[in-house]
């Protein structure tokens, strides 16, 4: 029998509640999934999924300037996306082979995605934990 994946929910900040929800981010609609073979995050109508095996690392961040952290962001420096709702801490999760996740078509790729989780510590645990195989 599989083991069903953990699901980590975003925080949400409540001033952000609002803008968030008018581009489809809602509590129901925003979490991160982490299954045995696969890692999938949703934000709204945004969606990031990989191998499991594709994550490299995984690092604790923020707090975080607004502008910078709330909705989907793509970083100029690196090419990572942000999917935020909170400015208070986050996880960036790198991946060996970048992964479609802001554009739709696939066509822009991200080396890492940072996500504002309400369970930041948690979900680190989580990803550094050996799949068992």
């Amino acid at each position: 029998m599989t083991e069903p994946p953990c699901r980590f929910g975003f925080r949400f900040d409540p001033a952000f509640r609002l803008p968030l929800a008018l581009l489809g981010v809602r509590p129901e609609t925003a979490g991160v999934e982490l299954g045995p073979d696969e890692l999938t995050v949703r934000f709204g109508p945004w969606r990031l999924r990989t191998a499991r095996g594709n994550v490299t690392g995984v690092e604790p961040g923020g707090p975080y300037r607004w502008w910078r952290a709330i909705g989907p962001h793509l970083s100029l420096a690196d090419g990572g996306v942000t999917f935020g709702t909170s400015v208070t801490a986050g996880v960036c999760i790198r991946f060996a082979t970048p992964v479609p996740g802001l554009a739709p078509g696939g066509w822009l790729r991200h080396p890492a995605v940072t996500v504002t989780v309400a369970d930041p510590d948690g979900l680190l645990r989580a990803l550094d934990t050996p799949v068992a195989g």
